[in-house]
């Protein structure tokens, strides 16, 4: 078996950063002399059930700190406590995760380090319940935030947000060009699922005359007045940022598609063409498109704010090893790094409440200062 482990995990969507962490956890470990060697596991908890893992080491990390994607890859469909299995023919869904808890024994690891998001860490914490004969945890397990979306309650901020909103703004200057060359209103959908942080902050920053998010029902009507607003001034071109899972006022979100196999089935997306389509059956002045980034956001390097972002996750996983702090989430609260209980961040349910966008948020306010509407409805 050799010395002891320590094993990482990727799971759900990617985000800029997770190499940063993982290039920080490696060389933070070695400088606190953790008597630990260090494995990935490939494609997430999928990794854990099929003993798929690479050693990661400070040698052959070199040079990913600012890489986008993650080395170890991940995958967004394989939920261990409820894992579909084919059993005479039959597909059915069982509880495997002792099967990834014989795996790290075999492999001497003792700890497990997962890098995820809301579903990703309900496993985490899952894990981290199980307990042997003695009571004693079966695992350690220490969770690291990731999402894009920036949903999580449990953390100020989570890294991969700050490099999908710079990504969403330098397109919506692109953009803009186009809807002024050609006087037209371009509605541009976001990621963000049901929480409007995205859209909220790249449409501020990217200049959107229009932003819609879940957190605010919108009327078509709204959106036609302030069309008709900038044409009367002889602006005749607009910019809509809208969430993916936003939606009309007494109307439903839109669904692009259903993954009947991946534990967050429904799969937001298709609301800027229904939007551009509605504004078009209204007979507005301006010819209408629509445009959806999608996974364009999630894409390439790093920021340089995430990257500094996840090498203090990385270094801050390390410490709570070192401490023997397990079973908890590293966080950042108030600018500074801590730590909260993975009990803490999921809770007692299957998933933790999103974080989601206060109607009296400051930037709402700043928003609707600078001209910005949010077509809420009446």
């Amino acid at each position: 078996m050799g010395r002891k482990k320590i094993g990482i995990l990727t799971g759900g969507g990617d985000a800029p950063g997770l190499n940063a962490v993982i290039y920080t956890l490696i060389r933070a470990c070695r400088s606190m002399k953790l008597d630990y060697d260090i494995i990935g596991y490939k494609f997430g908890y999928r990794g854990l059930y099929n003993n798929d893992f690479i050693p990661l080491t400070v040698e052959n990390t070199s040079g990913i700190l600012h890489k986008g994607g993650t080395i170890l890859k991940s995958s967004n469909k394989d939920n261990l406590f409820k894992f579909p299995v084919e059993v005479n023919g039959v597909k059915e869904y069982k509880d495997e995760s002792d099967i990834a808890i014989e795996n790290m024994k075999k492999e001497g690891v003792e700890v497990l380090v997962v890098l995820g998001g809301d579903g990703t860490l309900t496993s985490a914490r899952d894990f981290a319940r199980k307990r042997n004969e003695h009571n004693e945890p079966e695992i350690k397990v220490i969770g690291i935030p990731k999402t894009i979306d920036n949903d999580l309650r449990s953390t100020d901020t989570t890294f991969g947000f700050d490099t999908a909103v710079n990504i969403v703004v330098e397109n919506l200057g692109r953009l803009h060009t186009t809807a002024e060359s050609h006087q037209r209103v371009i509605v541009v959908e976001v990621m963000g699922r049901n929480a409007g942080w995205i859209a909220l902050h790249s449409g501020i920053a990217g200049s959107a005359d229009v932003i819609l998010i879940p957190e605010i029902p919108y009327s078509l009507d709204k959106i036609i007045q302030k069309v008709e607003q900038r044409n009367a001034i002889g602006k005749n071109f607009t910019i809509v940022v809208v969430t993916e899972g936003a939606a009309e006022k007494g109307g439903k979100e839109s669904v692009a598609m259903i993954v009947a196999d991946s534990p967050e089935a429904k799969r937001l997306g298709g609301v800027a063409r229904k939007i551009a389509e509605d504004l078009a059956k209204a007979n507005i002045e301006n010819e209408v498109r629509h445009c959806v980034l999608g996974h364009i956001q999630r894409g390439g390097e790093p920021s340089p704010v995430d990257r500094l972002l996840s090498v203090r996750y990385g270094e801050a996983a390390a410490q709570l090893i070192k401490d023997q702090n397990f079973g908890n989430m590293v966080c950042l609260r108030n600018g500074e790094m801590s730590y909260v209980s993975l009990e803490k961040v999921i809770g007692a349910g299957e998933i933790s409440e999103t974080k989601t966008v206060s109607p009296n948020h400051e930037l709402i306010r700043v928003a609707r200062s600078l001209g910005i509407s949010f077509a809420e409805a009446d």
